[in-house]
């Protein structure tokens, strides 16, 4: 019996992993860069794994510069939607020839073999000659000469700060599929979904380029790249240097390269060996030195700590792009201004982001909250501790909400970054009301369940493509509560939380508590009750879908019904006079108007 039953929880084990798949891609490519016309060449050879239970017919590859065309869906997009991105507005539309983005495929072949292609914006389709079937692999050679463009949107030339090339987005990449299919998404404004594997790259540029980005140097002696910088290394006239990068266990390659830019490096205790990459001409030198001296020691610890250990070889801090952007083992920041806590900040929610965008690949074009929001929080829990602030942290994410809910402008959190109304509804949804959606589960499972939930999360999700169901099942297996109500009204739905105290009775040896939910998202409630002897009683009433209690000291009460509108809770106060009640005490609620949320006894 015992055999047989060790038997059945093997096959078990193995069905429910086997659930879960993802693809693989193993990138090597060389490119060689103009950087006088700002324009490239690249070969590539691409083998791709196909771990899914699907046989695949054609394939999908991003070309993301094409969206840098006047008449593009970026550009059409930018100048039709209400609220623009400043940094897009009409400009796309003016580029000349020489400033637009484009990539050129010349040549695609599955092993060995011309493959047939078509080109629809910044996706290229390809039937496959020879289909993938489960478990089997192919090989993709491709040649292709694109032109970089002005600087305007995470990628270019010339930044405003004057660095010369962003790098990101930037070579053909082939797109996911998953249990939902393909995902060749057009590149119309917002974030990226990519295929796990490894990159080999060798990128050849004029020699007075300092580069760095994704992976590991690999000939760091041949080029110069030390602590104070590239070194002039001695070419032949017209000859380039040649940077060669590796990267494993990552989806996406960026890199920065500039000949003015220099170069710190600071060794993290018990974590990466950071580079820190900068033009002394346009940025604040002194934040730059002064984020190495005790911050970013504590920035790691604290993510460690908290949410998991960052799990690469070193992490690179770059100036480029046009505000601050994640890649894979590094961040395009800006390096300009004065203010030192405000580069800090930036630099804590992009960095932020190698854990929920890096390591924890969610698919951030259907799902923005679950990169956003969760980095979000990270940054602001982890500048409380750097800053030392007091207060409440999400007190501004809380008030972006509420501006929403109250003015009838909310929509799903589950809307597809590109399909939101209003651009700034997509940043409050996936920043702030991202955030909350962590502080206020927080609220319903109990702290400590919920940091172990963080780490869970971590472990047992880092390098592959979590879905908010893989992350709502996480913590109710760590808070041992039903979560499913929490994720549909919060996620799927936009209906509001907003809970009153109706009444407060006076009975024998104690007080009857009259409590109404007037929204429609039903929420568990912790109730303070205030008595005339100094005395506070702490309550928690469970919704009844949870079927059971976080973990607190509170005292336990019946749970409340969904369907029922009102609740009554029976205080046995030893003759004690109640003289304040509230709900939500630690404000972690999102209810919609806490003007009614505490009574006092006249």
């Amino acid at each position: 019996m015992r055999k047989i039953l060790a038997a059945a929880l093997l096959l078990t084990s193995t069905l429910v992993n086997a659930q879960y798949w993802q693809q693989e891609v193993r990138y090597s490519m060389n490119i060689d860069m103009n950087v006088e016309q700002h324009q490239y060449s690249g070969t590539q050879t691409l083998e791709y794994i196909n771990n899914s239970p699907d046989t695949l017919h054609e394939v999908y590859f991003h070309l993301y510069f094409n969206a840098f065309q006047p008449g593009s869906m970026m550009d059409v997009r930018s100048r039709t939607i209400k609220d623009p991105d400043r940094r897009v507005g009409s400009r796309i539309a003016a580029l000349a020839q020489d400033e637009i983005g484009y990539q050129n495929i010349h040549v695609l072949q599955q092993n060995g073999q011309p493959l047939g292609f078509s080109v629809h914006g910044t996706v290229l389709k390809a039937t496959l000659n020879t289909p993938i079937l489960p478990g089997e692999g192919t090989s993709f050679a491709m040649e292709w000469d694109a032109q970089v463009p002005q600087q305007i949107r995470r990628s270019g030339w010339a930044n405003k700060e004057g660095v010369e090339f962003t790098m990101t987005q930037w070579y053909p990449k082939m797109a996911e599929y998953d249990q939902d299919g393909w995902h060749a998404d057009q590149y119309v404004g917002r974030e990226f979904y990519g295929v796990w594997g490894s990159f080999d790259v060798h990128i050849n540029i004029d020699p007075n380029y300092l580069i760095a980005g994704t992976g590991l140097l690999q000939n760091a002696e041949q080029v110069g790249f030390g602590y104070d910088g590239v070194k002039k290394v001695k070419v032949k006239k017209g000859q380039k240097r040649t940077w060669h990068f590796e990267a494993h266990n990552v989806h996406d390659f960026a890199f920065a390269a500039d000949p003015d830019f220099v170069h710190d490096q600071l060794q993290i205790e018990n974590g990466p060996l950071v580079h820190l990459v900068y033009d002394p001409k346009t940025a604040n030198k002194e934040n730059w030195k002064t984020i190495q001296e005790g911050y970013l020691q504590k920035y790691f610890d604290f993510m460690a700590e908290h949410f998991g250990k960052y799990p690469y070889e070193q992490f690179s801090i770059i100036q480029g792009g046009d505000g601050g952007m994640e890649y894979p083992m590094c961040t395009m920041i800006l390096g300009g201004g004065d203010d030192f806590e405000g580069f800090t900040g930036l630099f804590v929610h992009e960095g932020s982001h190698n854990w929920y965008y890096g390591v924890m690949g969610t698919n951030e074009v259907r799902h923005p909250w679950m990169d956003e929001g969760f980095t979000t929080y990270a940054e602001e829990r982890c500048m409380q501790y750097l800053f030392g602030h007091e207060g409440d942290p999400f007190a501004g994410a809380y008030r972006n909400y509420l501006y929403l809910d109250t003015n009838g402008l909310r929509e799903p959190l589950s809307t597809p970054g590109d399909h939101f109304n209003y651009n700034f509804v997509y940043g409050i949804n996936s920043y702030s009301a991202g955030a909350l959606f962590l502080n206020q589960l927080e609220y319903i499972i109990g702290e400590e369940a919920f940091a172990r939930g963080m780490k869970r999360y971590w472990n047992q999700w880092k390098f592959k493509h979590p879905t908010p169901e893989a992350f709502i099942r996480i913590m109710e297996r760590e808070s041992g509560l039903h979560l499913d109500w929490y994720l549909s009204y919060y996620v799927d739905q936009t209906k509001s939380i907003n809970y009153a105290i109706t009444a407060v009775e006076p009975v024998q040896n104690g007080a009857k508590i009259e409590l109404s939910r007037i929204g429609k998202f039903p929420m568990p409630i912790d109730l303070s009750i205030t008595l005339d002897n100094g005395q506070t009683r702490n309550y928690n009433i469970p919704l009844l879908s949870m079927y059971g209690n976080k973990e607190t000291s509170a005292s336990g009460a019946e749970a409340w019904p969904w369907t029922h509108p009102s609740y009554t809770l029976p205080v046995n106060t030893a003759g004690a006079k109640v003289i304040k009640v509230e709900i939500d005490p630690t404000h972690r609620m999102v209810d919609i108007d806490r003007s009614d949320n505490v009574w006092i006894a006249e």
